[in-house]
């Protein structure tokens, strides 16, 4: 029986023992079992560009940056400042907060802090206040503390807790960033797959953070304590951040491939143009052409021919190829006729469009900007009543816009010439400029902003429309709906949210969006928290 027992026990211990050699065959030591910060940040990096633009096609359309040429339901049903039912339209940084990111960017985090490399922690908390903050201005009530739970129901939490969260995330980027990296942790973000935005610069990366910080307190308008509190933060944060365009966060694109190039470019195919199809994205709208074709301060020139004093027309856009008219689209009426982003015109050019302004395929993706700053702090001191400063940062705010062209934005065939500073110096002696502090009116602030986050700030555009309120004396060119153009659900309002992602919240979290009343159909034109008194 001894005997009998031994030989059982040496039969388990050699079936063990086989079993482990045996798994060890799935042990590939060319494939990481354990990944690191460094596997990580590139892929996440991407994700800021690829989801930021995704909802950006339906964001322009609130915003009338951008209009569809068709006008199938589809299209219209955005430019009604309505949404798309039973589809993930309108949740894609949805998706980038909670899956792109989600446990990617917690792994990163963990890694970096575990083997100080302070720097990719940083970068990693950075990453996640700007994910947070965009989403909660994006929905309101969004999933925080429960976000990587291992659970199918989840609960919300309204604005003031995810701002708290975004202003402690940015607060511990910043510590990382005091923070000795390990040996070689310069030369992992300064390579190829690296930090695509800064190549690892922690000074770019704290002024960053300082603008994130910035933008959060410029929402707060309508609280009663901006002008006393809130407004004192957007100043001093926009003074820590960029001290011009070139610290401007940006990320890089190779443009060879679909997988290397810019979200916004022929290559990327998200926003098309061709001979043959009725493009549903990228036309150019109206009341941009209108801003800088006379319509900042006075009455826009009606189908111009030639450009007049603005310098960033001709950089930012082509005319009509047959008749040289530079006209945009308006809310549910587009026409072949009119420009499309990438440089080209449904009927008139043939593929490869080259991608005007910033969306070239090796273009790179803006994020934020040193001018959309100035104008916040500009707009910040102008309702304090400090309107000789108000005036310094909004002049600032321009000249910083005419930088960023000049960096970024000198894309199509052929290249853009730089602004000269002939032609800047033209510009700000024009009616179109305020001359002095005494002229300036807060509609000369928001509009040059808005031509400067023109095309791409799909989320601050927004966010400056909403906390105005749409209001016509402010935005002079924005087109206003008249009672019979909104969609059927608005009950006659406009958009102040986007909805949950419906493939996520509206088929398993139902329960919740039920307690905030996310499943109304007129959801989505309730004003969030940010935009309240």
């Amino acid at each position: 029986m001894k005997c009998f027992k031994i030989i059982i026990f040496s039969a388990v211990v050699l079936c063990i023992t086989s079993c482990k050699k045996w798994l060890d065959v799935n042990t590939d030591p060319a494939t990481p079992q354990v990944t690191k910060a460094e596997y990580l940040l590139s892929p996440i990096m991407f994700q800021m560009a690829n989801n930021t633009a995704t909802d950006n096609r339906l964001i322009f359309k609130y915003t009338q940056d951008m209009f569809g040429q068709d006008v199938t339901s589809f299209t219209v049903a955005w430019e009604k400042h309505g949404y798309q039912s039973a589809s993930d339209l309108g949740g894609s940084m949805w998706r980038m907060v909670y899956v792109n990111f989600g446990l990617n960017l917690e792994d990163m985090i963990k890694d970096a802090e575990a083997t100080n490399k302070w720097t990719y922690a940083g970068i990693g908390y950075a990453i996640k206040a700007w994910g947070f903050q965009l989403l909660t201005d994006a929905h309101g009530p969004v999933i925080l503390d429960e976000a990587y739970a291992n659970q199918l129901k989840f609960k919300y939490q309204d604005q003031p807790e995810v701002y708290q969260r975004v202003q402690e995330w940015s607060q511990k980027a910043l510590e990382c960033f005091n923070k000795t990296d390990a040996a070689g942790t310069a030369a992992l973000l300064a390579g190829v797959s690296g930090d695509q935005m800064y190549k690892g610069d922690r000074v770019k990366w704290r002024k960053f953070v300082y603008g994130l910080l910035a933008q959060q307190y410029s929402h707060l308008i309508n609280k009663a304590e901006f002008n006393t509190k809130y407004a004192d933060s957007v100043v001093k944060y926009v003074d820590l951040s960029f001290a011009s365009a070139a610290d401007d966060a940006t990320i890089n694109f190779g443009g060879t491939n679909s997988n290397d190039s810019n979200p916004f470019s022929q290559n990327f195919g998200m926003y098309t143009a061709t001979a043959t199809t009725a493009p549903t994205y990228g036309r150019i709208g109206q009341p941009v052409v209108s801003l800088l074709t006379g319509g900042m301060r006075g009455a826009a020139a009606v189908d111009p021919v030639l450009p007049g004093v603005d310098p960033r027309l001709t950089r930012m856009m082509n005319p009509i190829s047959v008749s040289g008219v530079y006209r945009g689209a308006l809310p549910f009426n587009g026409t072949a006729a009119t420009p499309h982003i990438l440089g080209a015109l449904s009927g008139t050019s043939v593929v490869p469009f080259p991608g005007k302004y910033i969306y070239a395929n090796a273009a790179r993706y803006p994020i934020m900007s040193y001018a959309q700053l100035q104008f916040a702090k500009a707009e910040a001191l102008f309702r304090k009543g400090t309107t000789g400063t108000a005036f310094t940062a909004y002049i600032n705010g321009i000249k910083g816009h005419m930088d960023f062209i000049n960096q970024y934005g000198r894309n199509g065939s052929p290249a853009a010439a730089t602004i000269s500073t002939a032609e800047i110096n033209s510009y700000l002696a024009s009616t179109e400029v305020a001359q002095n502090a005494a002229a300036l009116t807060i509609a000369d602030i928001m509009q040059q902003k808005y031509v400067a986050q023109w095309g791409w700030a799909g989320m601050e555009q927004w966010s400056d429309l909403r906390k105005y309120h749409y209001d016509p004396l402010v935005y002079k060119t924005y087109k206003q709906l008249e009672a019979g153009d909104f969609f059927e659900r608005n009950n006659g309002k406009y958009a102040y949210r986007l909805r949950p992602r419906y493939s996520s919240e509206y088929i398993w979290n139902q329960d919740e969006l039920a307690k905030w009343g996310g499943l109304q159909t007129d959801y989505h034109t309730k004003e969030t928290w940010s935009n309240l008194p």
